[in-house]
């Protein structure tokens, strides 16, 4: 029986330390991600389409893709495996922010708190249309101010002084970690909140202690990375590996931020120049705040870190080891590996991997390809790793040790080269798989059991009333013809078509033919696939076919008035057509399944269901079938990719599952209508089709010894405990993992690993592309946090957010997320607060420094938010699925998206777009001035929000006769006409298209003060704003110092 993971081992509990003495770690409960997904499942799907309570068992299939010989070798067998879900404790009542500034004195500004009414939900990844659906606050919401720029400021208070000797704590007093408690019994609090005329909008201010200004401090580094998804696994709970987290004291901080000089750890590890002297850096964020206090003098917001740049990818991993393969391929929570499961139970945060193994390469550069023929692919005869840049030579050239398991191999006569002075191959520079992080091997006839699959397009297209007249038939079908030249893999490319209605219409695209021959079934119960030879066919030899069917599909169903939707068995003719072939199937759904096997019912609308344990059941698959034909595609080497369109309910939750379990992915565009989103499905569409594309791939990750990944999250099927089957992959996924140790002290000083995918190209080769990294051992988890990567962390949090949601309530999924980030500054905080004399200061690490704030985003996201009100059920479920597939960069922006002022610029005499400078500006209302024009771009959508104030001219630029139209209609869109103004706005939109080529963006207009409108696609997703009943940036922070000062 296959399962959905593998199985974490629970750790022990430590005993805890009375907290009077210094370095006292708290005791800490400890939530566990329940984990129960479908047995047949990979082992990250997007969605867990199993309740925790009754874990369902699939037949395990077999492997029936071109991966044998000598990489099968390699790869274990199918085992059943558990998969858990690390366990996140609830919320905390209170939350202390960092702050950073010159050392002076400034005013502080008091800081208001926004109201509490909740925003109807906020916009699906996908572009909501006409009027979105929304359900408004209960009771009237009054307009915003129009100016957003207020704020009294109150007398400048002054600053501390510097600590007069700063003392280094001896590596021999570590703390004790904190005990584990698998249950899910911690209290949540409730947000302290205050009232203001509208969510968004500075009110009333909320009451502030007295807080000195932050000091001069180092620059924060923006080191900060990954991303990372959550696991699915059996039905019975257990802990994921966390702890405490506990690393060297740096410099004591009297206010601001500090930085350590040069402060000796101790660890073992490789030699990596400073690190034996690296610097301890961490931030202080002084709040003079003591236990059930709050705040009552102004805390100047703009000191709380924000990440401003974006993602920026580590650097010190890179330099430690240039060898290493590019970070965009393989990120590490942290690149310091701890060397025992002690220091384990003290990291608090995911440890693990996010892998993109088909990510774009670095500009001017390529993955290097390598042919061994006719020697074969150099490997390890025990483990298979293949020969790479961290292998040694030894006796003369004649023989190679393993990186990873330390055998000594064999060289081939033919691989032979002689050593020089140093012990190197005197050809090193000659062998890419030798001197290269990433590497592409040609896979000889021994890694495939049948000839490479040539590219095959299947469509299976709804044609119902609601399809045909929404114009997406006739979107679909114009696009697909277009981009038939371009599919890659041309001459050998396939392609057919299936459409349906409440009958399934299949189409003979034999090349003798001049026209298509549509045959009927009308039999749902008993399908058959009439003439299956001719309904998958060579597009260079039947192009006049498809041609004609493509100009046809329209027409053919304009006057159709059918309302049903058989999809059900036209997914399984699908299948009966595809079966013995693979490749990829893309859905186009428009209408809520109805008849046959797989029909859907309404459901969500019961508001008595949200909050209740019921309530997540509404977040997975209602009918097996759906697993089950997504079980089914995977050991056919068939993806899916799932379109979803409609103004009604689709059950996203079920449909996702095929995209889930396939290696596929889910579009949704909620109420679809060809006028307004055209151009984004003909972007999205096109791009799906012509992207390069690995067909009938697995992938699998080796580590070092005594260490072993043991759960993974994304899009795809788990073969055996760590074969992850991938019918189609490409470079916009990406899949996380967790890390476990198998031993309770690693002995080596170093830990490799290698991400190795075999697949087979578009021209039809067989591949493998491996890529190879290594990470230093260490003893002080201190240096963990010094190399952390708060991408990766991230991603990995979301992935484990989302998976919960399918077990859990949406608040305990939210709770988890702040606890453990609780939990992780506490033991940061144990470390030093006593010895630094900063018990009053909320310390966090400085690689961490946008910890809380990405994780406050993401309870605030479309997937997480609120409850029955704040998101609907299907927007919910796709914004859950897409970023279960997210790489980091992509991520981190959804999360914390781009907020830029643009009308400046427009006034400018003569500026070319490359001369617009990107500013970011911090997600929250004060940013917003009523005379401006502000672009909001979170890597789906752009808002254009005009201020009320906004100069005339530069409306009517824009606009033209719709300048006075309004845009809750959504019929005004932002096109080029002949003013100097609009070419210059439209250069700078299609300069941020450009900047993220995966997804179509469109522009939504928003006036200021237009409601609901403008809360639905901006004010709400401020995300530094006290909005939709949760906290905003400062009073999350204050939250989290609150219960830190409490257990301290």
């Amino acid at each position: 029986m296959e399962t959905m993971g593998t199985k974490n081992p629970n750790r022990g509990n430590f005993h805890q330390r009375p907290s009077p003495p210094p370095f006292a770690a708290v005791s800490q409960s400890t939530t566990s991600f329940l984990s129960s997904g479908p047995v047949v499942g990979s082992e990250a799907p997007a969605f867990r389409p199993t309740p925790l309570s009754a874990p369902q068992t699939t037949r395990p299939f077999l492997s029936s893709g071109p991966m044998v010989g000598s990489e099968a070798s390699g790869f274990r067998p199918t085992q059943t495996g558990k998969y858990d879900d690390p366990s996140i404790p609830p919320p905390p009542s209170s939350y202390a922010p960092p702050s950073v500034g010159p050392f002076q004195r400034f005013p502080t500004p008091q800081f208001p708190s926004t109201a509490q009414v909740v925003f109807p939900c906020n916009s699906a990844l996908g572009q909501p249309v006409f009027s979105p659906p929304i359900r408004p606050p209960a009771g009237h919401v009054p307009s915003p101010p129009s100016s957003l720029h207020p704020q009294p400021q109150v007398p400048y208070v002054p600053m501390g002084s510097p600590p007069q000797s700063i003392n280094h704590v001896p590596s021999s007093m570590n703390v004790p970690p904190s005990s584990l408690d698998p249950s899910f019994s911690a209290p949540r609090t409730t947000l302290e909140s205050s009232q203001s005329a509208f969510p968004g909008y500075p009110s009333m201010p909320s009451k502030v202690v007295t807080q000195p200004p932050p000091v001069q401090s180092t620059p924060f580094a923006t080191r900060q990375g990954g991303y990372g998804p959550p696991p699915p696994a059996t039905s019975s709970p257990f802990l994921a590996h966390q702890g405490g987290y506990v690393p060297r004291p740096p410099v004591a901080a009297p206010l601001g931020v500090y930085s350590r000089e040069q402060m000796p750890h101790q660890g073992s590890g490789p030699q990596m120049g400073a690190v034996q002297g690296l610097t301890e850096d961490f931030s202080s964020l002084s709040l003079a705040s003591v236990p059930g206090t709050t705040i009552d003098q102004g805390f100047d917001s703009k000191a709380l870190p924000r990440p401003l740049d974006g993602d920026v990818e580590p650097k010190s991993f890179a330099e430690m080891y240039p060898m290493n393969c590019s970070s965009r391929y393989l990120r590490l929570t942290t690149s310091a590996i701890p060397n025992s499961q002690s220091l384990v139970s003290r990291w608090h945060l995911p440890l693990g991997a996010v892998v993109c193994p088909l990510a774009e390469a670095p500009d001017g550069e390529e993955v290097p390809i390598v042919n061994f023929a006719p020697t074969g692919i150099v490997r390890c005869r025990r483990c298979r790793t293949y020969v790479n840049p961290y292998v040694t030579f030894t006796d003369g050239g004649r023989k190679w040790r393993c990186n990873i398991c330390a055998l000594l191999n064999d060289v081939s006569g033919d691989y032979f080269a002689h050593l020089d002075a140093s012990g190197r191959r005197v050809d090193l520079n000659e062998r890419p798989e030798l001197s290269k992080g990433s590497v592409e091997f040609i896979a000889p006839a021994e890694y495939m059991v049948r000839p490479p699959m040539p590219p095959r397009y299947f469509f299976l297209i709804d044609v119902s009333i609601s399809a045909v007249r929404s114009g997406m038939l006739e979107v679909v079908a114009q696009t697909i013809k277009s981009c038939l030249d371009k599919l890659p893999g041309c001459p050998r490319t396939q392609i057919g078509f299936i459409t349906f209605d409440s009958t399934i219409h299949f189409y003979n695209m034999k090349s003798s033919l001049t026209q298509p021959q549509m045959m009927v079934v009308s039999d749902l119960d008993d399908i058959f696939v009439p003439l299956p030879d001719d309904l998958l066919v060579n597009l260079s030899e039947s192009r006049t076919v498809v041609d004609a069917f493509l100009d046809s599909l329209s027409s053919m169903f304009q006057d159709n008035v059918n309302v049903e939707s058989a999809f059900g068995p036209a997914l399984k003719a699908a299948f009966m057509v595809m079966g013995q072939l693979g490749g990829k199937l893309l859905i186009f759904q428009n209408t809520l399944p109805s008849l046959g096997v797989g029909r859907l019912r309404l459901r969500g609308d019961d508001l008595r269901v949200y909050g209740t344990d019921k309530e997540h059941v509404l977040r997975i698959p209602e009918d097996p079938f759906y697993k089950q034909m997504a079980a089914d595609c995977t050991k056919c080497q068939i993806a899916v990719d799932v379109y979803a369109f409609s103004d009604k309910y689709t059950d996203i939750a079920s449909l996702g599952t095929l995209a889930k379990y396939t290696g596929g992915q889910v579009y949704y565009y909620p109420s679809f209508h060809s006028a307004i989103h055209k151009e984004k499905l003909r972007h999205e569409l096109a791009r799906d089709l012509t992207r390069e594309t690995a067909w009938e791939a697995v992938m699998r990750i080796r580590c070092g010894k005594g260490v072993r990944f043991t759960s993974y999250h994304g899009n795809f099927m788990l073969r055996s405990t760590d074969l992850l089957a991938l019918p189609a992959v490409d470079c916009d996924k990406a899949y996380a993992m967790q890390l476990n140790l198998e031993e309770t002290l690693l002995t080596t000083q170093t830990v490799y690993f290698q991400v190795a995918l075999l697949y087979t190209s578009s021209s039809g080769e067989r591949r493998i592309r491996v890529h190879t990294a290594a990470a230093p051992v260490v003893a002080d988890l201190g240096e963990m946090y010094r190399q952390a990567d708060t991408g990766s962390i991230v991603s990995l949090f979301c992935r484990l957010a989302i998976e919960k949601t399918l077990s859990y309530k949406l608040e305990e999924a939210r709770n988890s997320v702040q606890q453990r980030i609780v939990k992780a500054l506490r033991e940061y905080r144990n470390l030093y607060a006593v010895q630094h004399r900063l018990v009053g200061r909320m310390i966090y690490p400085e690689t961490l420094k946008f910890l809380p704030l990405y994780g406050l985003a993401l309870c605030k996201s479309i997937a997480l938010r609120g409850g029955y009100a704040d998101a609907q059920l299907d927007e919910r479920c796709a914004a859950g699925h897409a970023m279960m597939t997210l790489p980091v960069k992509r991520l981190l922006k959804l999360l914390y998206p781009n907020l830029v002022r643009i009308d400046e610029y427009l006034v400018k005499a003569s500026s070319m777009a490359d001369e617009f400078n990107i500013s970011r500006l911090p997600l929250m209302a004060d940013s917003l001035d009523s005379r401006g024009l502000y672009v909001y771009d979170d890597g789906f959508r752009f808002v254009i929000w005009f201020g009320k104030m906004l100069s005339p001219d530069i409306a009517m630029n824009l606009l033209r006769e719709d300048f006075a139209t309004d845009f809750s209609k959504n019929q005004v869109t932002l096109c080029e006409n002949d003013s100097e103004m609009s070419r210059k706005m439209m250069a700078v939109i299609k300069k941020f298209r450009e900047i993220d080529p995966y997804i179509y963006q469109l522009c939504h207009l928003v006036r200021q003060g237009e409601q609901p409108r403008e809360g639905y696609f901006l004010l709400g997703n401020l995300v530094e704003d006290q909005t939709g009943g949760m906290s905003g940036y400062l009073d999350w922070i204050l939250q989290m110092h609150r219960q830190l000062q409490q257990n301290a």
